[in-house]
């Protein structure tokens, strides 16, 4: 299915109405226009009827489907992406290990959860489907370790029970433009360890 097809969701909503908002702020639209494509915005179906609403605004900067920094993809090939994304998505390690490395989709939301077990994530080469991601986590007598490219910022918003979070210089990054992980959820008896690094250098294939 074609990207503009895909049926449009609150979020897809709430997106566009503070960037009308905000076009109204900057002195692009009156306030009778606004009124007029609010009305628009709310019988829209489709993520394709929400763009023509703001067709002739300048793009909001940072908004998703967004490439780690670092990583060589298209945007066509991040939207295609992003097209294939169900908003969520659940990763869970009981007694074991789970891991995502290489070229995936961060969702909105990721659920990961931790049971005597570990889970890697590394974001390196990752696409966010939006400029803003949420990692909820639940991690209990475990691990979960996040590798993020530099550029990222990481905001902890977690709960530690006997256990904590640690991030290595990922939440000094301020530039509102770049990408932000936020990381919510609860860590007992277990860690959360975030660091930054760059990105892993691709073999020249022989010729």
């Amino acid at each position: 299915m074609e990207p503009e097809h895909i049926r449009a969701s609150d979020a897809d909503r709430d997106r566009v109405i503070e960037r009308l908002r905000e076009a109204v702020a900057e002195g692009r639209l009156t306030p009778e226009e606004h009124e007029e494509r609010l009305d628009t915005l709310y019988r829209a179906k489709t993520v394709g009827e929400l763009a023509a609403v703001t067709r002739d605004l300048p793009a909001e900067r940072g908004t998703g489907p967004f490439p780690t920094q670092g990583m060589e993809v298209s945007s066509d090939e991040a939207r295609r992406m992003a097209a294939q994304g169900e908003g969520r998505e659940n990763i869970v390690a009981v007694f074991g290990g789970a891991e995502r490395k290489g070229r995936w989709l961060v969702e909105a939301r990721t659920n990961v959860s931790v049971l005597c077990g570990g889970v890697e994530l590394d974001l390196r080469e990752a696409v966010l489907s939006q400029r803003e991601v949420t990692i909820q986590c639940a991690v209990v007598l475990g691990g979960l370790e996040i590798t993020v490219p530099h550029g990222v910022r990481v905001v902890n918003n977690t709960s530690g029970i006997l256990g904590g979070c640690s991030l290595h210089g990922t939440d000094e990054v301020t530039d509102p433009n770049h990408p932000v992980i936020r990381l919510t959820g609860t860590c007992m008896l277990g860690g959360i360890e975030v660091k930054a690094k760059k990105p892993k250098r691709r073999k020249k294939k022989d010729r």
